[in-house]
This record gives C-alpha cells, sequence and structure tokens, in this order.
C-alpha cells in the first residue's frame, strides 16, 4: 500500500531597520549568545522519534484531558479611531488599504497578541504563552465570502519579556486572497523597535475569491477559486517560529453559498458543534514543565509531547455521526502521516473520506486510509463514527521522523506511531442531517494550453549555503524583490530541492497554485485541486501554476519549516501594475 492517500514600498527606514535587525540577530546566533531566560530556556538538543533530548518532558498520562474546542470570534460594534484607507495615528500599517472603499467592512473585529498563562495537560503546571486574546490556540473567525471584514490587531506582549520570541509582530492570514498590505509582510511587524508607539495594525479582509477584476466573475470573483479552512499566525522576520511556537496562531474559516456552515443546505457537510477545527503542534517543555525552545537549532525542532487545540493528547467525545475534522498542522518543524487506529486491533484499517487539501475543497472526495501533513498543510477530512458506537479510536501519526530536517519517510507500524488524539464514541445518538460521502465540488479552473505556452517559466533552488538556509543561492533581504510577475499574468514556477538530507514544505503568499508535475509525473490525486504548500521531499522537482490577479504589492514564498524560513529560506516577490 502506498505512503500517500497512498502599492507602495513601505517606508525605506522601515525596511532598513528590519534588516538590520535580522542581521544583528543571525550574527549573534552564529557566536551562539542568545539563550533563554527566565520562564521560557533553551535546549541544546532535540532528536529522536518519539523523545526529544536526553532531558526529555516530565511524563505526562495520555488521553486525561478533553479536547478543547477555541472559541468563536465575535464581532465589536464599532471601532474607535474608525479605520479609514490611509494609516491612522498610532498604527503600525504604512500602505493603504487596496480595496477599502470597493469591499467596505461590513464586521469590525478588535484582537489583543497578549502574554497568557496556558496548562497544557493537567500533570503540568501553568506556562506562559503568548497569544490572540492570550490564549492558544487565538480564537476561530467564522468569515464568509461577500462579507468584508477589518480585523484590528493590538500589540499587548511585554516589550520587557524574558525567554524566547520577540514582542514585534506581523499576523499573516494564511492562504487567504488578501492585499499585500493586510497580508502579513514579515518586515510589517510593529512596534519597529522594541517599546516603540505603534499600538495597533488595521487590516482589511475583502473576502472574495480571486478573478473578480475580470469582468466574468464580477464582483465577488471566481465560485471554483473558494477557500475553506485558513489559518492565522505570527509572522515577523526571523522570529517566526519562536512566535508560533509560544501561541500565536489560529484558525479562520470561510463559508459560501455551497460550503455554507449548515448541514441542510449546500454540499450539506456536518456543521456547527460537528465541525471540529484541530490544531497540531508538538512541544517540548523542561522539568519543570515550562515551555521551551532550541535557539542553536537551524534544522528544525521536534517535540516530544503532542497537542491538539493546545493540549497533550487529549480525548474527545463524539456522538455516532459523521463529523467535519479540520486538521492543520502548525509545526514548527514535523512532518504527520495520520491514521485512524482500533486500539483493541490496530491491524484493522478505518477508512475515513478527504475533502480538502490547504484551504480548498478538492473537485472529489477521496477515501482513503491515511493523509500526510507536511509544516503548514491542512486537510478536511469526514470520519463517519455511526459504525464504533461505544469503542474508541486513536489518531496515530506513523511517520518515521529522526530530527528536525524532515521524515525519514519510513510508515511505522500500526500502534507503534504517536498516538495523537482518543475519540470516544460514547455520546447519545444525536441522528445526522449531513449527506454521505461520495462528494463532489468545484471544478478547478485549469490552464488551458495556450496561458501555459504563454507563462514565464522562473527557477528557486531551496538549498542550504554558508550555514543558513537558501533560495537560489541568497538569504532572505526585505528590500530585494526575486520574482515580479505582472498583474493579470499567468507563470510557471519550478522548485527544486536537490539535497537528500532536508525536505522543504514551500509556502506561496497570495496566490493558490495547482501542481503540474511533481518529478516529471502527473501528481497524485490528493495534489490535484488548489494548493498554498509543496511537500518538497528529497531530490525532487515540482512544477507550479499560478496566476497573479486583482491586487498589486508584494508578497513572499518560503519554506514552512519555520526553523528553515527563519535562518533564512524566504524570498520577496511582488505584483507589478498591469
Amino acid at each position: 500500500m502506498s505512503n500517500e492517500e497512498k502599492q507602495d514600498a513601505p517606508a525605506e527606514s522601515v525596511e532598513t531597520n528590519a534588516g538590520k535587525d535580522a542581521l544583528r540577530r543571525r550574527d549573534i546566533l552564529k557566536i551562539g549568545l542568545i539563550a533563554g531566560a527566565g520562564s521560557a530556556g533553551y535546549l541544546i538538543s532535540n532528536k529522536g522519534f518519539g523523545r526529544a533530548a536526553s532531558t526529555g518532558s516530565p511524563r505526562t498520562r495520555p488521553f486525561v484531558d478533553p479536547l478543547p474546542i477555541p472559541p468563536i470570534k465575535t464581532p465589536v460594534p464599532y471601532l474607535y479611531p474608525a479605520p479609514q484607507e490611509y494609516p491612522l495615528p498610532g498604527e503600525g500599517r504604512r500602505r493603504s488599504h487596496q480595496a477599502f472603499k470597493r469591499f467596505p467592512p461590513q464586521k469590525y473585529y478588535e484582537i489583543h497578541q497578549r502574554a497568557g498563562k496556558h496548562r497544557f495537560h493537567s500533570d503540568l503546571p501553568l506556562t506562559d504563552i503568548w497569544g490572540f486574546d492570550g490564549i492558544v490556540p487565538g480564537p476561530t473567525y467564522h468569515a464568509r465570502y461577500g462579507e468584508p471584514i477589518l480585523v484590528r490587531n493590538f500589540n499587548d506582549l511585554p516589550q520587557n519579556h524574558t525567554g524566547f520570541g520577540i514582542p514585534q509582530v506581523t499576523t499573516h492570514l494564511h492562504n487567504a486572497h488578501t492585499p499585500s498590505e493586510s497580508d502579513g509582510f514579515p518586515t510589517d511587524f510593529f512596534p519597529f523597535q522594541v517599546g516603540g508607539s505603534e499600538l495597533f495594525y488595521d487590516q482589511h479582509y475583502p473576502n472574495v475569491c480571486a478573478g473578480f477584476s475580470k469582468q466574468q466573475y464580477a464582483p465577488y470573483g471566481d465560485i471554483r477559486e473558494s477557500l475553506s479552512t485558513l489559518w492565522y499566525h505570527d509572522h515577523r522576520v526571523d522570529f517566526t517560529s519562536q512566535n508560533v511556537y509560544r501561541g500565536l496562531a489560529g484558525f479562520y474559516l470561510l463559508f459560501n453559498g455551497y460550503d455554507t456552515g449548515n448541514e441542510a443546505t449546500g454540499f450539506r457537510l456536518p456543521s456547527g458543534k460537528f465541525d471540529v477545527p484541530m490544531l497540531f503542534a508538538d512541544k517540548i517543555f523542561d522539568k519543570r514543565g515550562r515551555l521551551v525552545f532550541d535557539l542553536f537549532n537551524q534544522d528544525g525542532i521536534l517535540g516530544d509531547k503532542f497537542t491538539v487545540n493546545g493540549k497533550i493528547q487529549p480525548h474527545f467525545k463524539v456522538h455516532p455521526r459523521r463529523y467535519r475534522l479540520r486538521w492543520l498542522n502548525a509545526g514548527p518543524s514535523r512532518f504527520y502521516q495520520l491514521f485512524l487506529t482500533n486500539p483493541a486491533d490496530p491491524s484493522i484499517i478505518i477508512p475515513f473520506t478527504r475533502i480538502s487539501s490547504d484551504g480548498n475543497l478538492l473537485p472529489q472526495s477521496l477515501t482513503v486510509t491515511n493523509l500526510r501533513l507536511a509544516v503548514a498543510q491542512r486537510a478536511d477530512v469526514i470520519v463517519d463514527f455511526s459504525q464504533h458506537a461505544g469503542k474508541s479510536i486513536i489518531l496515530e501519526n506513523r511517520l518515521e521522523q529522526l530530527d528536525g530536517r524532515g521524515p525519514t519517510d519510513e510508515i511505522l507500524p500500526a500502534g507503534q506511531g504517536h498516538a495523537i488524539l482518543r475519540f470516544d464514541v460514547q455520546l447519545p445518538d444525536v441522528g445526522d442531517g449531513s449527506q454521505a460521502p461520495p462528494y463532489t465540488f468545484y471544478d478547478v479552473p485549469r490552464p488551458s494550453k495556450e496561458e501555459l505556452a504563454a507563462a514565464r517559466v522562473r527557477y528557486f533552488r531551496l538549498e542550504r549555503g554558508n550555514g543558513q538556509w537558501q533560495i537560489n543561492g541568497e538569504f532572505f533581504d526585505g528590500d530585494k524583490t526575486m520574482a515580479d510577475p505582472v498583474e493579470g499574468t499567468s507563470e510557471i514556477w519550478v522548485l527544486q530541492n536537490n539535497s537528500g538530507g532536508w525536505q522543504h514544505p514551500a509556502h506561496i503568499h497570495f496566490e493558490e497554485f495547482q501542481m503540474l508535475s511533481r518529478n516529471g509525473q502527473a501528481p497524485p490525486p490528493h495534489e490535484r485541486g488548489r494548493m498554498d504548500v509543496a511537500d518538497v521531499r528529497h531530490n525532487e522537482e515540482i512544477r507550479l501554476f499560478l496566476r497573479f490577479r486583482d491586487f498589486v504589492g508584494h508578497h513572499v514564498m518560503h519554506c514552512h519549516n519555520t526553523l528553515h524560513e527563519d535562518h533564512s529560506m524566504m524570498l520577496r516577490w511582488e505584483i507589478l501594475p498591469a
């Protein structure tokens, strides 16, 4: 059996300060002078499958704590001062909103990035975290196409903090068709100096499909470009891994007239309390149960504790009916191959239905026995618990990974992987109004032969050099543009990984891509939709097709093993006006 199922640039002074800060940090890392302090220190080594360094995290009992469900974020009636197209006094934004007048916000949100205390397991003490609204994960946004929103992000993080991370933030809504100034560009962080005066940043999310600027898809875009499961996280240059690891991440779910959020309408997918977001993140704790981070590790960090929505190996009581589970690998460096295992007999195969890749519903659902998630990838699945009443099922990661550079691609025997979560089918029968699989969703807007022939081809080598990570032999420079497509055009981007030692989940901001080939062959079924993270494995070449529409401005492409991104596998690209 196969292992798969089977407008303007920011102010020069801002960019320059960011570059100098990044350089200082890299220089310090090279001479080994950074160390955590206070309640969050560092771990010198972190290798091994199923265990971290020899120190290891304290023992915790599996399946003790219930799975927490992040709260749904509530809009506010107004914001003061009122949001404007142009930056406001006290705002970290330096560029005007491109679509504020065309898609004026219909809802307003206020969110505060702040320090908090969190208990990852009842066997561990409270530990310091950073979170959106002070919780881990942050609250979940429920948004709808055709209903633009504005989110005011406040930076309330302690400017005199101790430990890893830096209290300067820029929030990226991962996978969204978002204008550059609201995309969370890595050097758009605020405050620009620790202790600076910038208090907030207004991000405008039009919630429209790509292609809206073309007459045939006006005013709200091509419905085939609809997204569903997105997530938001900090993206501060050089500190993404630390800030996200410390807790700055959450879900953003998009609905429309087909994927409605009501299982009695549209695609009739499980909805309400039967639609459950699950954020996977592995962690390391010191002997006192405090969250720690290895500041000297550039390959990637593996935790020996597996959390779902901020709890270590929780249990989840479910009804005997269909559920929609939204799985997200939040990293920082671990890959997953997820199976549903019968604990009484691990050899029994429990199939489920995959309906998405990243934020996009597949053209047709797939019946699978497992699926792989590289860092930052998502997959929505439908699991039918109706045949398992009174039983338990283990969600198990069976992908072997010995260090942070990437998995070995070996699949461990059933029952010998990492137990991530236990489903207990113990709740009463409540009926099921959702549709049974299989499902048919949106067609993919495939490129024509003429479009492919006219597309410019660009090559990007993901490689190691001068002690850090590079793209085409260069480190990330927030002031330097390495690709400049024109608005309204299409291109083919070829991602090459010539290493047999590392794997790179490559994420391209703003536009979803279509995979044309993997090593010269047609991609597997689950990669034939639209995606935003390409899992580039050992010695691979992947060809991607992208369209650039509706907005101009700069974005990034980077490895989403966030240790690689921070050291310094990322490039700036820019959409130029037509």
